[in-house]
């Protein structure tokens, strides 16, 4: 499974990436304006950080304002990947733009049927967002394995199922064992994935009778 990070941060993007667990980012226009600085000048910088793809989304809802901004935005870095809404208007500008040899990343996908459209119009990504789907009192990983189970009765589909709106590390592993093909992940839960109690009180216990012998491997 490839991870991204989901923020337009540059400083947690590069620690991240140090660590070796980041293949991508998505960003989008709310986590751009958090950053305070121009879309380009962030996008360009994310993707100078990161050989993988970096999601930067269009905010226009019309078709020609859509493909505009696609076009301006995939020609900042040659790893840009346009993010479109699920809209008929973006699912034209992914058409367009996949034929192009634009990578596609369809987002605030809901649906199984949704998900399905987004790979007939060539999506490079599906995003189907599960945390928000659980605000609603549903089970976001049921979507997760609809689409990822639609998506395998059909080889000819190459669209990779990109889980969105994860909110603890538990959605997570079960995006894993269901077979999902990318996670996107806020750098906190990234974080909360390393973490372990008990790693903690090993490492405590291994330094303190170490310390006891008063030797140095340097």
């Amino acid at each position: 499974m490839k991870f991204f990070v989901d923020t337009a941060e540059v400083a947690d993007i590069r620690a991240l990436t140090e660590l070796g667990v980041v293949d991508g980012v998505t960003t989008n226009p709310s986590l751009i304006a958090k950053s305070g600085r121009k879309i380009a000048e962030v996008i360009a910088e994310i993707c100078a950080i990161t050989p993988g793809h970096v999601s930067a989304e269009v905010t226009a809802t019309d078709y020609e304002g859509m493909l505009a901004e696609g076009k301006f935005l995939r020609n900042i870095a040659p790893n840009v990947a346009v993010k479109v809404p699920l809209t008929e208007a973006g699912l034209r500008t992914c058409k367009t733009l996949s034929s192009e040899g634009t990578p596609v990343n369809v987002t605030l996908c809901f649906s199984a049927a949704q998900a399905l459209m987004a790979a007939k119009a060539g999506a490079t990504y599906i995003s189907p967002f599960v945390g928000r789907l659980d605000d609603l009192a549903q089970d976001g990983m049921i979507l997760i394995e609809e689409i990822v189970t639609i998506f395998a009765n059909y080889p000819a589909i190459k669209t990779e199922v990109l889980v969105a709106s994860i909110r603890h590390p538990l959605h997570l592993v079960q995006a894993a064992k269901i077979g999902a093909d990318v996670a996107t992940l806020p750098a906190s839960v990234i974080r909360q994935l390393i973490k372990h109690p008990l790693t903690d009180r090993g490492l405590e216990a291994f330094l303190a009778d170490w310390q006891k012998t008063g030797q140095s491997i340097l």
